[in-house]
């Protein structure tokens, strides 16, 4: 049985289609069938940041509408076996997205994948909602920011009251705290919330906690999730990421400031 993921935000900007592209290609990187699914209707990037943007032919929308299939619209990912990814269409508006045309392409993806991974428009306009709603587990995607913890836990709020499983009386979504662009020597500072801080205020598991990087900027200029790039402290944090979203115990790194050797000290860097 497929397991549908959502990845959502109450603040635009925080990172959400970077890591929906970095977790669903961990993912398959593990072995599992994901697909990762454009939910921003009219404003896509995911395909940008999978460097898949020329291939695109037809969208989600266009499989809704019965324009075409899921086997003409998948996107094959050329470096990882297993990943794929559904494009959302640049032309229409959120409406285009009808709870019955949503379901319908889930339960016919469910039916090949393990991993159904959404990637959600920011905020609580319709195609958030729509993106969230069928979800079996939500990764709130957060900066160490007031602004942007205050709007995730007005997301909060609509995962536990507005999902199919909160209609229907079901166990909620369970719900994953993942932090980006953090920043130890500004939280030293005083200037960014503390990990502590954030979980304290939203109250929901902590997955991941991924450092403020060029390697994040790097990795969507040149079309490849910054997951892939195992060198970089963003791309390590990441999959550490993965293996706690898969289950395993693995400690959190770059949460403090790191301390210059001698060399450093004398030669800077």
């Amino acid at each position: 049985m497929a397991k549908i993921i959502v990845v959502t935000s109450g603040k635009g900007g925080v990172g959400k289609t970077t890591s929906s592209a970095a977790i669903g290609t961990g993912l398959a990187l593990a072995g599992h069938k994901t697909v990762i699914v454009d939910f921003d209707i009219g404003l896509r990037n995911l395909d940008l940041i999978m460097g898949c943007e020329r291939r695109v032919v037809y969208d989600f929308v266009n499989v809704i509408n019965g324009e075409a299939n899921l086997k003409q619209t998948l996107i094959k990912d050329k470096r990882v076996d297993n990943l794929f990814i559904l494009p959302a269409s640049q032309t229409r508006d959120k409406d285009a997205l009808t709870k019955d045309g949503v379901e319908r392409v889930l339960t016919e993806l469910a039916k090949e994948f393990d991993f159904i991974l959404c990637d959600s428009p920011a905020g609580i306009e319709s195609g958030a909602m729509m993106a969230l709603y069928f979800a079996d587990e939500a990764v709130v995607v957060t900066n160490p920011e007031v602004s942007s913890v205050r709007d995730s836990d007005r997301i909060l709020g609509m995962l536990s009251s507005k999902s199919r499983r909160a209609e229907q009386g079901l166990d909620g979504i369970k719900e994953h705290l993942l932090l980006t662009r953090y920043n130890p020597e500004r939280v030293q500072k005083g200037e960014m919330l503390s990990v502590e801080d954030v979980k304290e205020i939203l109250a929901i598991e902590l997955i991941g906690v991924i450092p403020e990087s060029q390697a994040v900027l790097n990795a969507s200029n040149s079309g490849q999730p910054v997951i892939m790039d195992k060198d970089s402290d963003a791309g390590q944090a990441y999959l550490d990421t993965v293996q706690r979203l898969l289950g395993e115990t693995v400690p959190f790194r770059f949460l403090t400031v790191e301390k210059k050797g001698f060399i450093k000290r004398i030669f800077g860097g």
